[in-house]
This record gives structure tokens, C-alpha cells and sequence, in this order.
């Protein structure tokens, strides 16, 4: 049965198809349908301790970690339940996002969202491409503390191209690990079409931006139609006491009409 299932289990990485290097794209397939697709571009920030010049004092140094291209993945889709890891560098790097579907009560009824529920990342600061001279070199987690991010309505996909950051907690001496995340377009449910996102869901920052984007065109375009308005009328007017007889506002004038 377990071979069986495996089998029917496809996990693709198809970061080789974006035109972006630092953009990675995963789909999970199963009985050759897909069940989760996930495309983004992410980089973890580590803090991490070494020792001062003194060998007495420590200083907390900065490692920027980039998911890798080419990177090794499993996944695993559900009902109401789905999660995709992502390892590389020899699996000194671990990315684990859960995603999680539920219904709520709303006033228009019950409504279904998935969100991504939580994020475990492992990293190995003895691994030297990012880490230097790192004190207590190890592998430690960091994590997401009741996560509720990405939500959306069921049956959608979510995108979101602004930059997010997440903070999770590592058990390196509970520092906090910053996760970036931009460009992202995540469906783990429902996926209808082969390798096929959904309708897309946008993120509050992305409708915020669109709107900056669009309010001065239709602002320009009421002030035009304003304008256009404004000159009709104004000839219209004129056109209309153009055509009135005038009367002359000196009274000796009079004797001239009639």
C-alpha cells in the first residue's frame, strides 16, 4: 500500500521555468492531478552568536538565507489539511509550511478559507556558505507561534506580489528569524485544472497598491469630464444670449427702436 501510494504521488520542482532565479515553483500531484501548487521567491534572515576579538565577549552576526533553486521536496495534500517541505544544501536548510481549511459563520452564511497555519524552518549553523564562525555551531528550528496568514476563500488561489515578512521563533536561544516572502501565489485545495492556479485572491497591501495606481487616472478623468462640462454649458449659455435682443442701457437710445 505504501509503495502504491507513493507511486501515485508526483512532487515537482519547476523553479527552472521562472524567469526570476530567486523565484522557486513546487507542485504536489497525486492519482495525476494536481492537489498544491506554491510559487515564490523567500530568504531567511538568522541572527547568530560568534565571538568578539576578546574570545570573552559575543557579538550577534547576520546570516541571509535564500531558498536555493533546485532545492529537494515532499508534500502531502488533504481535504482540510495539506503541507509542502523544502529542503537544500544537503538538507542543512528544512522549510515546512502547513496549510489548513476551515469553514466559518459569517453574515452571509458558513464560508470556507484555507490559511497557511504554520511554518517550522531548520537550519544548521554549522553549514559555512552563510554561517561564519558561528559559537555552538548546530542544528536548531525556527517557528511560527499561532499562525494565521495567507487567508483565503476556498476554491481560490492566493497572490500576493508586495514583500511580507513573517517572524518565527528559533530555538537558538528564542531568537527571532524573519522570513520574506514576495511574489507569492500558494493554492493547496481545490486545485480544479492541471497545473492550473485558481482565481486569484489578492493581498491587502497588493489592493492598497492597485488603488494608488488607479485613483489619480479616474480622479483625472472626473476633473476632464468637469472640464468638458463646464464648456458646454458655458456655450450653450453664450450661444443663447448671442441670439436675445439687447437692449440699450442708455434711455436717449430709445427713439431709435421701433
Amino acid at each position: 500500500a505504501v509503495a502504491r501510494l507513493a507511486a501515485e504521488q508526483e512532487v515537482e520542482n519547476l523553479s527552472g521555468l521562472s524567469p526570476n532565479p530567486e523565484k522557486d515553483i513546487f507542485v504536489v500531484r497525486e492519482n495525476r492531478t494536481t492537489c498544491l501548487m506554491a510559487e515564490f521567491a523567500a530568504k531567511f534572515i538568522v541572527p547568530y552568536d560568534v565571538w568578539a576579538s576578546n574570545y570573552v565577549d559575543l557579538l550577534t552576526e547576520q546570516a541571509d538565507i535564500p531558498l536555493a533553486r533546485g532545492a529537494e521536496m515532499k508534500g502531502k495534500c488533504g481535504t482540510n489539511e495539506s503541507e509542502l517541505e523544502i529542503s537544500w544544501l544537503k538538507q542543512a536548510y528544512t522549510l515546512k509550511l502547513s496549510f489548513l481549511k476551515e469553514g466559518h459563520n459569517t453574515s452571509r452564511g458558513p464560508e470556507a478559507f484555507w490559511r497557511l497555519s504554520r511554518i517550522q524552518f531548520t537550519y544548521d549553523t554549522s553549514e559555512h556558505t552563510y554561517f561564519k564562525d558561528a559559537v555552538s555551531p548546530g542544528k536548531h528550528t525556527a517557528s511560527s507561534h499561532r499562525l494565521s496568514a495567507l487567508v483565503t476563500p476556498a476554491g481560490k488561489s492566493y497572490e500576493c506580489q508586495a514583500q511580507q515578512t513573517i517572524s518565527l521563533v528559533s530555538s537558538d536561544h528564542q531568537k527571532s528569524v524573519q522570513l520574506l516572502l514576495s511574489e507569492v501565489r500558494i493554492q493547496p485545495f481545490d486545485i480544479t485544472a492541471d497545473f492550473v492556479f485558481g482565481e486569484e485572491h489578492k493581498c491587502p497591501v497588493d489592493q492598497r497598491e492597485q488603488l494608488e495606481e488607479t485613483l489619480p487616472l479616474i480622479l483625472g478623468l472626473i476633473l476632464g469630464l468637469v472640464i468638458v462640462i463646464t464648456l458646454c454649458v458655458y456655450h450653450i449659455h453664450h450661444k443663447l444670449t448671442a441670439n436675445q435682443v439687447q437692449i440699450p442701457r442708455d434711455r436717449s437710445q430709445y427713439k431709435h427702436m421701433g
